[in-house]
């Protein structure tokens, strides 16, 4: 007999407090309770590293995975999770800007857009 249980890593992203309170409603909006905030780092952009930020309802096989209550998960992918480890995510809501802004200790540089890093 096999063991098929998951085993699944945790993950050094953080989530602040507003920025889990923005998922929280935007799921209660979708009126889902099976959608993961999954953070990605592609390659891309004018400096290398693009960041993806998007709902996922799967668990990939190495998912790291870290729960900041009331059903808010956030998910980052193996290859990922270097790039992103001590990486916090926020929400911003002002006259200038509103969305999720992610601020990464590991990107040593970005672009003047702001869009990707290396």
């Amino acid at each position: 007999m096999t063991d098929t249980t998951l085993t699944t890593a945790a993950h050094g992203v953080g989530l602040t407090d507003t920025a889990a309170a923005k998922v929280r409603s935007l799921l209660v909006q979708e009126g889902r309770d099976d959608l993961r905030l999954r953070l990605a780092v592609q390659p891309g952009g004018c400096s290398g590293l693009i960041y993806q930020l998007y709902f996922d309802e799967r668990e990939l096989d190495g998912d790291a995975i870290r729960e900041f209550g009331d059903g808010v998960e956030v998910v980052v992918d193996p290859m990922s999770v270097p790039y992103l480890d001590g990486a916090t995510i926020d929400f911003e809501d002002t006259i200038q800007k509103q969305g999720f802004t992610i601020d990464n200790p590991n990107a040593t540089g970005s672009c003047a857009c702001g869009d990707s890093f290396h």
